[in-house]
């Protein structure tokens, strides 16, 4: 399925001419944090269900143009791009617009996870490894060479943490030796930040410690 079948009109945009009394009734029935405003049939950005609790409710939505946010998808948008739109703009509704600018829809955040909950690397079974390393030492190409090199079939992989020192990257394979890849991770120099059962690295320092431990309390 494609996500623009995502796209969705159940309830029309707020025109600019609108009074701020009917748009907070119109959030009051909705649990939206944005909504898309037009003005002449032209899109010019999105209003926030937070902010509008400070206007004035005799006035119009176009008093308060300049409180409008501008953010908004494309219908050729893969979903990850819509995905980023919803995250960086904290909102659980996102404007969608054509390549000329018209205002076809929008995109609610429940069915852009149901969407990507149907993608290969959710749907399909396999196993995760996270692994970090510095931010300048990090290779996406050496950390996809590193799994194929030892059989591994990749689902997908993306960066799951990150700061100024470190990269966390979570991948998940569906074929491959476990243990062969994390230690071929860790001869790179990555630390792997998962568990795994088949890690004989992990295994062996569990046992030598299980057997200090014994020692040391004969």
């Amino acid at each position: 399925m494609e996500i623009t079948n995502y796209i969705t009109t159940d309830f029309k945009a707020i025109d600019s001419q609108e009074t701020i009394a009917t748009v907070k009734d119109f959030f009051m029935e909705l649990n939206y944090s944005h909504f898309p405003v037009l003005e002449e049939g032209v899109f010019i950005g999105s209003i926030a269900s937070d902010d509008i609790e400070t206007f004035d409710n005799d006035k119009k939505v176009t008093d308060y143009k300049y409180t409008l946010e501008p953010f908004f998808a494309r219908t050729d948008s893969i979903w990850i791009e819509v995905l980023e739109i919803f995250a960086k703009n904290h909102t659980n509704l996102a404007p969608v617009l054509d390549q000329n600018n018209n205002y076809v829809g929008y995109y609610e955040i429940e069915d852009i996870m149901s969407f990507f909950h149907q993608t290969p690397f959710l749907k399909e079974p396999g196993k995760i490894i996270k692994v970090k390393k510095g931010a300048m030492d990090y290779s996406m190409s050496q950390i996809t060479q590193i799994v194929e090199s030892n059989n591994g079939k990749l689902l997908g992989l993306f960066i799951s943490e990150s700061d100024l020192n470190n990269i966390e990257v979570t991948i998940k394979i569906n074929l491959g030796a476990i243990n062969e890849i994390v230690q071929t991770f860790r001869r790179y120099g990555y630390e792997i930040t998962s568990d795994h059962h088949e890690d004989n690295y992990i295994n062996t320092l569990k046992e030598r410690s299980d057997y200090l431990d014994k020692y040391l309390n004969m």
